[in-house]
C-alpha cells in the first residue's frame, strides 16, 4: 500500500471516529499531494510524498517557534499533535549519527575533497536518504563533515 493510499485510508478512519486532529491534518497533508500532482502534470512518487510530508513538518515545527514566542501554549499542542499524526506516514527517520556515517560513507567514495564538492555529495546523499531525514539536516551534516 503506497503513502497515498494510506493516508486517504487513514482519513476514512478518523472521519468514521471522529478524531477531528487527525481528519484535518490528513486532509490538508492529501490537499497538498494533489495539488503538487496537478502541478507538475503526473502522480508523485513516494519520495515526493516523503519530501511533501517532511515539508509538512518544517512548517509545523516552525509555527511551535512562533508560538512559543507568542506564548500560545494551545497552538504548540496543536501543531504537536499535528506533526505526530503525519510522522506516523513518513518512513522511519535516520538518526543523526546513522546519517553521519551514512555521508562519511559517501564522501569516501566519491573521493571529495571540501566544500566545492557540497553539491555532488548533497545529490547522491538525498537519493540514498529518501525522505528519512530532513533536507535541512543533511545539508547541515554534509557541510560539517566537508569542513572537517
Amino acid at each position: 500500500m503506497t503513502t497515498k493510499q494510506r493516508l486517504e485510508s487513514s482519513l476514512r478512519d478518523a472521519m468514521r471516529s471522529g478524531n477531528e486532529v487527525e481528519k484535518r491534518t490528513i486532509r490538508m497533508a492529501l490537499s497538498n499531494i494533489k495539488f503538487e500532482e496537478i502541478n507538475k502534470g503526473n502522480a508523485l512518487d513516494e519520495t515526493g510524498i516523503s519530501a511533501l510530508l517532511q515539508k509538512e513538518i518544517k512548517i509545523r515545527r516552525e509555527a511551535i517557534e512562533d508560538a512559543i514566542k507568542a506564548n500560545r501554549m494551545d497552538l504548540v499542542k496543536e501543531n504537536e499533535a499535528e506533526i505526530k499524526v503525519i510522522e506516523h506516514f513518513l518512513p522511519k527517520q535516520l538518526t543523526e549519527e546513522e546519517l553521519r556515517s551514512l555521508i562519511i560513507e559517501l564522501v569516501k567514495e566519491t573521493q571529495v575533497s571540501g566544500l566545492a564538492d557540497m553539491g555532488k555529495v548533497m545529490k547522491l546523499a538525498l537519493a540514498r536518504v529518501q525522505g528519512r531525514a530532513p533536507n535541512d539536516l543533511v545539508s547541515r551534516i554534509v557541510r560539517q563533515v566537508l569542513s572537517g
